[in-house]
């Protein structure tokens, strides 16, 4: 299996400083700021990359699921909302809500929210983030 890498530069104070993420692929280098990350400035986070990447590993694992139980997808659409909540002790990812849509010929939806659920807590992003709640609402289209 293959090693992934991604890197960020920050610079200067928390509040006053600017930073920029970039993956290891070349594929995406952007910037990142006090303001982006929480409130609503211009430029990514580090939640809303973690976002694309639970909803990339469920999708593709939900994919291969849903082809080992005998029904291919014709599509998997899935979009990660990332809950950052300030308590107590600190900012803190509390809760990521996955929203999927799904275009699965010949399965009945309770056979599809099993290979969901399954997925739900079996793709590697999310046994990575097994601190944070995962929520997930599937649809069969």
């Amino acid at each position: 299996m293959a090693t992934r890498t991604g890197s960020a530069v920050w610079n200067g104070t928390l509040k006053g400083g600017s930073g920029t993420m970039k993956l290891g692929s070349g594929a995406y280098e952007g910037p990142f700021s006090f303001m982006s990350r929480f409130e609503n400035g211009s430029g990514t986070n580090p939640e809303e990359l973690i976002g694309a990447a639970l909803a990339g590993c469920f999708s593709m694992a939900l994919s291969a699921n849903l082809e080992k139980a005998g029904h291919p997808a014709t599509r998997v659409s899935t979009t990660a909302t990332v809950k950052l909540e300030m308590l107590t002790d600190g900012p803190k990812i509390t809760t990521i809500e996955l929203q999927n849509q799904s275009e699965v010929p010949g399965i009945d939806d309770s056979a599809f929210q099993r290979e969901a659920e399954k997925t739900k807590s079996g793709c590697p992003v999310s046994k990575a983030l097994t601190g944070t709640e995962i929520k997930l609402n599937a649809k069969l289209l």
